[in-house]
C-alpha cells in the first residue's frame, strides 16, 4: 500500500467517523418528551414497584447474593471431598482435592465475615437514619 493510498484510507475513515457522530445530532429533530410519548401511561396500572424501604431492599439483595456465594462455596467443598474419595491414594489427586476443600472453607469464612460486616453496617445505618428522621419529623 502506497503512502497516498494510506492517506486516502485515513481520510475516508475520519470522514466516516465524523459522519457517524454527526448523524444523531441531525436526526433528533423532535422536541422534549413527555410521559405519553414513552408509553408509561399504557402500563401504569400493571407495574408494581416495591414500596418498601430502599435500605432494607438493598440488605435483602446482599443477603441473597451472599447466600448464592455460600452455596457455591459448599459445592466446591463437596467437589473436593468427592475428588478426595475417588483419588485412589494417588498423591497428586489427593493434594488437588485438599486444595479444593481448603479453598472452599476459606471461601465460606470470607462469605460469613462479609455477611457479618454487611449486616452490622446495614443495621447501624438503618438505626442511624431512622433516628435522624424521627428527630427531623419531631422538630
Amino acid at each position: 500500500m502506497t503512502l497516498r493510498s494510506k492517506k486516502l484510507a485515513g481520510l475516508v475513515a475520519c470522514l466516516g467517523m465524523a459522519s457517524i457522530l454527526a448523524i444523531p445530532a441531525v436526526t433528533l429533530a423532535q422536541g422534549s418528551l413527555n410521559v405519553n410519548d414513552l408509553g408509561v401511561g399504557a402500563i401504569q396500572g400493571s407495574i408494581k414497584l416495591g414500596s418498601g424501604d430502599v435500605r432494607q431492599t438493598a440488605a435483602q439483595i446482599i443477603n441473597v447474593a451472599l447466600g448464592f456465594l455460600g452455596i457455591i462455596a459448599v459445592v466446591i467443598v463437596l467437589i473436593g471431598g468427592f475428588k478426595y474419595m475417588i483419588s485412589g491414594g494417588q498423591q497428586e489427586k489427593t493434594t488437588q482435592a485438599k486444595q479444593y476443600i481448603v479453598a472452599g472453607i476459606i471461601g465460606l469464612a470470607i462469605i460469613l465475615s462479609a455477611w457479618a460486616i454487611t449486616s452490622f453496617v446495614l443495621s447501624r445505618l438503618i438505626t442511624a437514619t431512622q433516628t435522624q428522621l424521627s428527630v427531623i419529623l419531631l422538630t
